[in-house]
């Protein structure tokens, strides 16, 4: 059993999200980038398919009334509009790619990495199911940067996937493993309710998030399948899209009116509409330059 492969140590969860925190600081916290004096998002947040092969407990998908499977599918031409619209601004930052479904039953995903690849990072996040070697070789001769597997099934699947590796000959840093198969306390370290959505499991109340400042829309994009932008990728039910961007140009969303009466709320502490008002996550653990950044543009 390799416990050195990527950031994952099965015996200390607590250790294993720490890990990955400071994992994405460089992109996440960097020097944020700045467009008309707009400080612009360093993660783009993609939702290719609204499918998952799963009914995990503490997800949404595994309730048909809040989350149903319906299949649809991000298309390349939507593909293309984002990547033009980004390049006007001269977009920096990195994409991952996970959000309401599970992003490798896509069956354009090598497509789509090799698009957006071109020009930035990706992140692919999975619960490692559909991944083959041939699927792997795929995906390691693309432009996908990072391979991050959910392993919620036991430890046993670090074996499964430290094989497939070295049998394929592929770098083990090209694949980051995370132990998900807690079920008792330390369950509690990388759930939250996606904004009043999930009960399951030991959770923060959401009353102790009041007055609580979240910096997700200072940095964070979170798009859908159809194009639809949301605040943060915890709206679950999304329940407020700030804009689509195959009917609106992507900086003139992110720095709309919407978007921005929800940072000057939340930058704030206050967190009284929907969704964020049943919302129980931090929101303040990446982004803190990107918050100062917008506040300096706003003083401007």
């Amino acid at each position: 059993m390799n416990n050195k492969l990527g950031h994952n140590l099965p015996s200390n969860p607590k250790e294993t999200i720490e890990r990955n925190i400071i994992r994405k600081i460089p992109i996440l916290d960097r020097e944020p980038q700045l467009f008309l004096g707009v400080p612009l998002p360093s993660w783009i947040e993609l939702s290719l398919i609204d499918v998952c092969n799963r009914e995990c407990s503490f997800c949404p998908k595994s309730d048909a009334n809040i989350a149903p499977n319906t299949y649809m599918k991000m298309e390349i031409k939507l593909i293309e509009k984002m990547i033009s619209d980004l390049k006007k601004i001269k977009f920096e930052g990195s994409f991952t790619m996970c959000g309401y479904g599970e992003p490798l039953l896509h069956p354009n995903i090598l497509e789509i990495t090799n698009l957006i690849g071109q020009f930035w990072g990706i992140e692919i996040v999975t619960n490692g199911d559909p991944l083959t070697k041939k699927k792997l070789i795929e995906l390691y001769n693309s432009k996908v940067s990072k391979l991050v597997v959910s392993m919620y099934d036991g430890p046993e699947q670090i074996d499964k996937f430290t094989d497939m590796l070295n049998e394929t000959n592929i770098p083990k840093d090209f694949m980051i493993l995370r132990d998900r198969w807690h079920k008792g306390e330390e369950f509690s370290d990388y759930i939250t309710n996606r904004a009043g959505t999930v009960t399951n499991g030991k959770q923060i109340e959401v009353k102790e998030m009041k007055d609580k400042k979240c910096f997700y829309p200072a940095y964070h994009v979170q798009l859908d399948w159809n194009g639809d932008m949301y605040l943060c990728p915890h709206d679950w039910q999304r329940r407020n899209p700030v804009g689509n961007i195959m009917q609106t140009d992507f900086f003139e969303i992110w720095n709309g009116k919407i978007h921005n009466k929800y940072r000057k709320m939340l930058f704030k502490g206050k967190r009284d509409e929907l969704p964020c008002s049943t919302c129980n996550c931090a929101g303040t653990v990446h982004g803190s330059k990107h918050y100062i950044k917008w506040l300096q543009s706003w003083i401007k």
